[in-house]
């Protein structure tokens, strides 16, 4: 058992600054000298690399919609236990997760789950009382959910945030931790898939100790703390990890860097050695590899570099060809199709397994929860597997690869509006490939992935 402060960063609502208060406040715990676990509420892949720069520490994804109760607190004991203070950062605003109706996949949800306090990050723009109206709105809308404070983002002066203050005496049991002045030279600079990756901010690394300072102006880190009671951490008793069975290649550099950290952590639970590799960087792929996983990211932003690697396209097209494992999501789907185009950069050559092309627009193609159902046995499991997960992309795919007798589209897909007659899970041979990304704890998919390619090495 361990003491452990924790609490939740939760927003009002999209883009009222809790990711910045949320690094700021890391990075400040972090310069005290103190061991901080970053969280991220959500199917988030960006903002957990921020976190890891921040703290120190990988961030792990938290998500009340994608994984049961029961994998949600091992998660947070396995990597909270040993930390002085853990961070979880909410999604969206407090209340919005799934749907309209319920509060399945929200920070409120996973506050209420894992015994978090709040820490509320309001925008105040143009606001004096109001204020205090809407704080209290949020406070009173699910009583079970407890409130450590709020943070006032985007004062404009002392006055205002006097005036803020002096609203909130009227809810005297929820104190005001700091009001955050504006400050736009400390941003984080936006993408079309959200915030940069960390690796796309090397040149400016002084960001998150820019936030710290604009976060240490205004919040005193040790009253945070004081906001938030010691609570007692076990760490679940993970059983011991299978015996290595198979080699796993697995893309990871700029192009290829959204993954979930429970994914990689069950497949080697699960007796797989994972080799991490970059198809931008290196000619050839690892040595003695019994399996590959693509996972996503922006091979749109890396397609010139990625189509001018054209050894190690040929060698990916050559380990499908071998009938080995491949699996592969959202941007690693995209590289294995046979080019990526768009408007302003024109046509890339990619690995050319699936007879598609993906064709980037400037709106979401699609953005949700996803379930998905396996119409029969391949990787994840035997027909009937149900695990969920999330897409997010600007591509579509232009062709269908179900028009070659080769290809099955294996999975049938559930959304927040119910069930889905697009397309989904492409196999082709020993590989699958699909726009959506899933999350392994919400059925055992790494055990699955892990025997397949044993028993894939062994009657080879």
């Amino acid at each position: 058992m361990h003491m452990t402060r924790a609490c939740l960063i939760a927003g009002t609502h999209s883009g009222c600054g809790k990711t910045s208060v949320s690094l700021g406040l890391m990075r400040s715990l972090a310069r005290l000298g103190l061991v901080v676990q970053p969280f991220k509420c959500g199917p988030d892949f960006i903002d957990p690399g921020h976190h890891a720069i921040a703290s120190g520490r990988a961030s792990h994804n938290l998500d009340g919609w994608m994984l049961p109760p029961r994998t949600n607190a091992d998660i947070f004991a396995r990597h909270a236990y040993g930390a002085d203070v853990a961070v979880a950062e909410g999604v969206m605003g407090l209340h919005d997760g799934f749907s309209g109706t319920c509060d399945a996949g929200s920070s409120a949800q996973m506050a209420r789950q894992l015994d978090l306090p709040v820490v509320l990050v309001v925008d105040a723009r143009s606001m004096a009382r109001s204020a205090a109206a809407l704080v209290g709105g949020y406070v009173h809308f699910d009583p079970d959910v407890r409130f450590a404070g709020v943070i006032f983002n985007r004062v404009g002066s002392p006055n205002h945030a006097e005036l803020l203050r002096d609203a909130m005496s009227a809810l005297p049991h929820v104190p005001v931790l700091g009001c955050l002045p504006r400050n736009a030279d400390i941003a984080l600079p936006s993408r079309h898939l959200g915030l940069h990756m960390p690796d796309d901010d090397s040149g400016e690394a002084d960001v998150y100790d820019r936030l710290a300072d604009w976060v240490e102006g205004a919040v005193n880190p040790q009253e945070l703390l004081d906001a938030v009671a010691p609570r007692a951490i076990v760490p679940p008793d993970d059983p011991e990890p299978e015996p290595v069975r198979v080699r796993m290649g697995v893309a990871r550099d700029e192009a290829f860097c959204f993954y979930y950290e429970e994914n990689l952590r069950l497949l080697r639970q699960s007796g797989a050695e994972l080799v991490f590799f970059s198809p931008l960087h290196d000619k050839n792929l690892p040595d003695d590899l019994d399996a590959l996983y693509l996972g996503g990211g922006y091979p749109e932003l890396y397609a010139f570099e990625l189509a001018q690697n054209a050894r190690m396209r040929k060698q990916v097209l050559a380990f499908h060809q071998s009938g080995r494992p491949v699996y592969a999501e959202c941007g690693g789907f995209m590289y294995l199709m046979e080019d990526i185009v768009s408007e302003d950069r024109g046509r890339f050559t990619m690995c050319g397994v699936f007879p598609v092309r993906a064709r980037m627009g400037e709106r979401f193609r699609a953005l949700g929860y996803r379930e998905i159902e396996v119409g029969g046995d391949c990787l994840l499991g035997p027909a009937g597997t149900v695990v969920r997960g999330h897409e997010f992309h600007y591509s579509s795919m232009e062709g269908d690869p179900t028009e070659s007798e080769r290809v099955d589209a294996l999975y049938s897909v559930r959304t927040r509006k119910g069930p889905s007659d697009a397309a989904e899970g492409f196999a082709l041979g020993n590989t699958l490939a699909s726009y959506i990304h899933l999350h392994f704890g919400s059925a055992p998919v790494a055990q699955a992935m892990v025997e397949h390619a044993a028993c894939n090495r062994e009657n080879g």
